[in-house]
């Protein structure tokens, strides 16, 4: 996995509710491990953007709900700091499904704004974004 460009602080925990940004079916998923994440005891993982997350469906398609699925985090509330100096906050948190194994995304489309640090690790995403900011 390629290094970010901006220093992306960790903003979404465990037990986060993150809206679905693509067109998989799914609505709504529940952070329930981030993956390649090392802590310390007791300490609850955290993502920002860019970060494989596994998640749980828990709004959506009959057929996904309660599913166990990984996602790639593509906005979050925290604001971050790009090198050219300016700050990047989104309205909500978001993420995508994408492969286990791969990491290419499951949905054919993404309709909302999504954070160019997805783009720069994940270039397959940013090939069916339709707005990159």
């Amino acid at each position: 996995m390629k290094a970010l460009t901006a220093k992306v602080p960790r903003g979404i925990q465990l037990k986060t509710l993150l809206t679905c940004a693509d067109n998989t079916g799914a609505k709504e998923l529940e952070l329930i491990a981030v993956r390649g994440y090392k802590g310390r005891l007791r300490r609850l993982p955290k993502a920002g953007i860019g970060d494989v997350i596994i998640c749980a469906v828990t709004k959506g398609k009959e057929k996904l709900i309660h599913t166990v699925v990984y996602a790639v985090i593509v906005r979050q509330r925290m604001p971050f700091r790009r090198l050219d100096g300016t700050h990047v906050k989104f309205t909500d948190n978001a993420a995508i499904l994408v492969n286990q194994k791969t990491f290419e995304p499951q949905g054919t489309e993404i309709r909302t704004v999504i954070a160019k640090e997805v783009v720069e690790r994940f270039s397959a995403i940013g090939k069916i974004a339709s707005i990159v900011l």
